[in-house]
């Protein structure tokens, strides 16, 4: 069910939102409730920390209307109540490789 809302999401983020708050968004997982009560969606932001802040307000906004667009997609009774985290793990391994090529260069 997980990866079924993951790619119905990352579909709809690609082309249909026109909330200009939202940016360069990709849907990196999502984790469902056991009852799929609940869907903590995971997402990489591309940009500064006020764009990825606003770009998360801007996908709050979308929730309601995703969550309905899941359900008649999925043909599910319930659909989850999403909600949207960052997902940081592109900026720290991107940290990473960076002190690593200082370190590296620094032996050198």
């Amino acid at each position: 069910m997980a990866e079924l809302i993951r790619q119905t999401v990352a579909e709809f983020l690609t082309g249909n939102v026109r909330d200009p708050r939202v940016g360069f968004v990709t849907v990196t997982a999502v984790e469902v409730s056991g009852d799929l009560a609940h869907a903590r969606i995971r997402v990489s932001v591309m940009g500064s920390e006020e764009e990825k802040t606003k770009t998360l307000e801007g996908l709050g906004s979308a929730a309601r209307f995703l969550r309905a667009q899941l359900s008649r997609e999925l043909r599910l009774r319930t659909s989850p109540e999403l909600r949207f985290e960052l997902d940081r793990g592109v900026e720290h391994a991107q940290r990473i490789d960076a002190v690593l090529k200082q370190i590296k260069e620094g032996a050198g």
